[in-house]
């Protein structure tokens, strides 16, 4: 699969947004001159990106290049959700700890008092923790893959996780004592600002 030139689509994107300055939709010439960088992707035989520039928080421009899936000719469209996955927990991550800047919470609070619905597993697990893949807890695909569900087959929710993360009766170590990949840490951090959190 052949990457994106990001020094030829971030100037697109910037040239797309200063030209956004005075407008509240996007030129035709800067939206030609943004599909120009796009077209080499945005075919039934390449895999390709939605792209969406906003100003104010309005959508002035969407669009979708290229396919979502090249087996069964599922075209990319603005509407497209994307399984961005392990893409999104460094910036989980910088959120909290933006967070943690803003006096919100502290890195090292106790999870519980953010997801009360985890087990109580004997030992206490930080934020900080969970940050640095240190906090013990099993890793999701291993405990969704223990409960039948199919990675790559199956579509899978927050709750489907929560559901198998809160059914876990012990940790794998105790926090602090190593550091184990987790993805279940993304998912952790990701819950925290929820409807109704301060």
């Amino acid at each position: 699969m052949k990457l994106m030139r990001w020094d030829v689509v971030l100037p697109a994107i910037l040239l797309a947004s200063s030209s956004l300055a005075k407008a509240q939709t996007l030129p035709p010439d800067v939206t030609k001159q943004v599909d120009k960088v796009f077209e080499k992707w945005d075919k039934q035989d390449s895999p390709g990106c939605a792209l969406g520039v906003y100003k104010d928080g309005h959508i002035v421009y969407e669009h979708g290049y290229g396919m979502a899936d090249l087996n069964d000719d599922v075209p990319i469209t603005p509407a497209t959700v994307f399984h961005v996955a392990s893409m999104s927990k460094q910036f989980t991550a910088a959120s909290i700890v933006l967070l943690a800047q803003q006096g919100k919470l502290s890195l090292d609070d106790d999870v519980h008092k953010y997801i009360p619905e985890l087990p109580n597993l004997g030992e206490r697990i930080t934020i900080r923790h969970l940050i640095h893949h240190t906090s013990g807890l099993r890793d999701q695909w291993a405990l969704l893959e223990l409960a039948g569900w199919r990675y790559s087959q199956d579509l899978i929710t927050d709750d489907d996780v929560m559901s198998v993360m809160t059914r876990q009766k012990e940790l794998n170590f105790k926090p602090g004592d190593k550091f184990v990949y987790s993805a279940s840490r993304g998912h952790c951090c990701a819950s925290f600002p929820r409807p109704g959190w301060p």
